[in-house]
Order: C-alpha cells, then sequence, then structure tokens
C-alpha cells in the first residue's frame, strides 16, 4: 500500500495508495514509510504523495484503537525524514489529517492542490501529538497558530496555510509535477553541495 518509485535522477517518490480508505495508515504500512525514510540517504531527493483526493487521514481507525495511535513508529518515521540530506516535498494530493501531520511538518517543503485542508484533531480524541509535531508546527506558524490546529481543533484550508507558512506551493497543475520542478536544481547538483547548503539552512 506504500508505492516507491526510484527514477534515473535520484528523486525518490513514496506513494501512499490506500484511496478506499482515506489512505489511513497501519502499522504496516508506517514501517514501510519508516523503511523508505531510512533508505533515502541514497536519494537526492524524496517526495511524498498520495493517490485519490486525500493525502492521508492518519492512522487507520480500528489500528489506532488498538494502540497504533501512540506508536513509536510516528515519530521514528518524522524523525528519519528530518535527518535526511536531500531535499524533502510533501506533495498533498488531497486533505492531511491526523497522525499523518507529523510526516507532512516533517518534510522541507509541503506543496498542495487546491482546496485540501490540513487539521490535527488531537484534543478532540484524547491523544498526545507526536513530541516533535508541535515544535514543527510552531516553528512554522508560530504558537497562537499552533494552538488553533492542536488545541481548537481548527480545519485549515492550504489557501490559509499558505498564508501561514505552513504551505509553500499550491499547485493548480498536476502536483507531482509540481515537486519535480522544485527539487530540479537540487536533483541537478552534487548530493554533497545540495546537503550543505541544507546544513546551512
Amino acid at each position: 500500500m506504500i508505492a516507491l518509485t526510484k527514477e534515473e535522477s535520484g528523486l525518490w517518490i513514496a506513494t501512499i495508495n490506500r484511496p478506499d480508505k482515506a489512505n489511513s495508515l497501519t502499522a504496516e504500512m508506517l514501517e514501510q514509510l519508516c523503511i523508505i525514510a531510512e533508505d533515502a540517504r541514497e536519494a537526492r531527493a524524496l517526495v511524498l504523495t498520495g493517490t485519490g483526493k486525500v493525502f492521508s487521514a492518519g492512522a487507520d481507525l480500528e489500528a489506532a484503537k488498538a494502540g497504533l495511535a501512540v506508536s513509536p513508529l510516528w515519530e521514528r518515521l518524522s524523525g528519519a525524514l528530518a535527518r535526511l540530506p536531500g531535499l524533502t516535498i510533501c506533495a498533498l494530493n488531497g486533505t492531511v489529517a491526523g497522525g499523518a501531520m507529523g510526516l507532512f511538518l516533517a518534510c522541507d517543503l509541503r506543496i498542495s492542490v487546491p482546496g485540501a485542508k490540513v487539521f490535527y484533531p488531537v484534543m478532540k480524541l484524547g491523544f498526545l501529538p507526536q513530541p516533535s509535531d508541535p515544535k514543527r508546527l510552531s516553528a512554522l506558524v508560530g504558537a497562537a497558530r499552533a494552538k488553533r490546529i492542536l488545541m481548537c481543533g481548527e480545519k485549515v484550508t492550504v489557501e490559509e496555510a499558505f498564508g501561514w507558512g505552513l504551505i509553500d506551493r499550491i499547485a493548480e497543475g498536476d502536483v507531482l509535477e509540481a515537486a519535480r520542478e522544485m527539487a530540479a536544481d537540487s536533483l541537478a547538483a552534487s548530493p554533497e553541495h545540495a546537503a550543505a547548503i541544507k546544513r546551512m539552512i
């Protein structure tokens, strides 16, 4: 349910492919994503996307009830993404919610199709967010807006999120092509040069 494509340019594309369940993630899918993120040190750039109209609704409902909502896999995944030396882009094909916000926040850049939403209903569901998520969210949008998302349960449109700096680009066409365009310079450079600039930032 996670498809990985490795292009000759060095671009890796990981696609969440469970559209009939709003791309909700099972423990097995999370483990697959962790392995991809850990192996992607070999990639020049990594794009995360999904199929259908939702990027990911977070944890699969039944798996969440069985403990997935508090699994260390979420933090393992976001940490692996954040440590990658190459450029990472989360290309939203639709709404992102719940635990999937962790991998969204851990990427270097976040782009989206129009009309999608961003929300993280941990207050309503009675779970704590993963430890690194509030810090990354606050760094991007400030403490007050982070509280609006995490404590007020606001569903923020990507158009509003773009104004906040949470979304870096809204792609009117193919979001995957937009991600390729953004990664083009990094893919053309040596991995060492791209990694050095990323470290400086």
